[in-house]
């Protein structure tokens, strides 16, 4: 049952800028246009050609997917805010915004470790890469992760829900758990541990899974019996994994340390863990994955070739 005693909450995001608050809406929307362009691009580009229609693509346009529905749930939200100057949130709408952000978020380490296993599968047994992916394996691979993502985050914000708050002022640009916790009265243990228990069996057991799966490649790789076309986005998939490790390590130390930082910069470390990954993932997958890129360059050239002659 929700506390009775908060009707809503006071985000404050950025609040000490004033009058000049409204300005942050240029830099976000520039990167919030981006981060969707690029999503949609991948998505389309994959789902329109059939020589795209292998596991490996499909699960980088569900990464598009998860990366693009971030910024359009979240961010438009705070892009009207600084229009508007809204600053309230009913506390029913940031339950549900902590839903959406920790569920995203868990899929997004979730679909970096099926990709891991998909590579890993196609760099150790090649010939039999087809038959290992069938559907029942594919099931088998999806449906426990999916159950542990929904599990989890709903217990999260069901505890928060059941919790009596004495402040009302959240110290963030959207409601993210401990955020939310710590304005709370009373014992927040419980809601403390299965965050930590959440962190341990979501990002870190992933990333765990997903170390273990490169290891494996690189093995291979060292035997010399590795395939190269099998292992041209094993690369792409390190740096998105390493961005995706940076930003998480930033955003957990700014937690640990908040009463040392500055406000602001632990308001923009937040920022950099929920938007940089959304952003710079399909870029990372459109340059650095040839296939792709050349279906993305095909279907823009009709554009740049229209620049070309009213230029020339």
């Amino acid at each position: 049952m929700l506390a009775p005693m908060l009707a809503s909450m006071l985000l404050s995001c950025f609040l000490e800028l004033g009058r000049l608050r409204p300005l942050l809406f240029l830099p976000l929307s520039l990167f919030y246009f981006l981060s969707l362009g690029a999503n949609f691009l991948l998505v389309f580009v994959i789902l329109r050609h059939r020589s795209l229609q292998s596991p490996m693509y499909l699960l980088i346009a569900g990464m598009a997917c998860v990366d693009g529905a971030l910024p359009l749930l979240v961010l438009s939200p705070l892009l009207l805010s600084f229009l508007w100057g809204w600053t309230q949130m009913s506390l029913g709408t940031c339950l549900l915004q902590m839903f959406v952000v920790h569920l995203l978020g868990a899929f997004q380490s979730t679909i970096l470790l099926w990709m891991a296993v998909d590579r890993c599968l196609a760099v150790v047994c090649p010939l039999r890469y087809s038959a290992r992916l069938s559907g029942r394996v594919l099931l088998g691979l999806a449906v426990p992760l999916v159950l542990r993502n929904v599990t989890l985050i709903s217990g999260l914000v069901v505890l928060v829900g059941r919790l009596h708050f004495c402040d009302f002022v959240l110290l963030n640009c959207f409601c993210e758990h401990m955020a939310v916790v710590r304005l709370a009265c009373g014992d927040t243990s419980l809601n403390s541990a299965l965050g930590l228990l959440t962190i341990g069996l979501v990002p870190v057991l992933d990333f765990i899974l997903i170390a273990v799966s490169y290891v494996v490649v690189l093995a291979t790789a060292l035997s010399g019996r590795i395939v190269t076309k099998a292992t041209n986005t094993v690369v792409t998939h390190i740096i998105v994994m390493s961005i995706s490790l940076a930003v998480i390590l930033v955003a957990f130390i700014s937690y640990r340390v908040h009463h040392k930082l500055p406000h602001t910069a632990r308001l923009l470390c937040s920022a950099l863990y929920l938007f940089l990954p959304s952003t710079t993932n399909p870029l990372a997958f459109g340059i650095r994955t040839q296939e792709i890129r050349k279906q993305i360059l095909h279907l823009l050239r009709p554009v740049f070739y229209l620049n070309s002659v009213k230029t020339s």
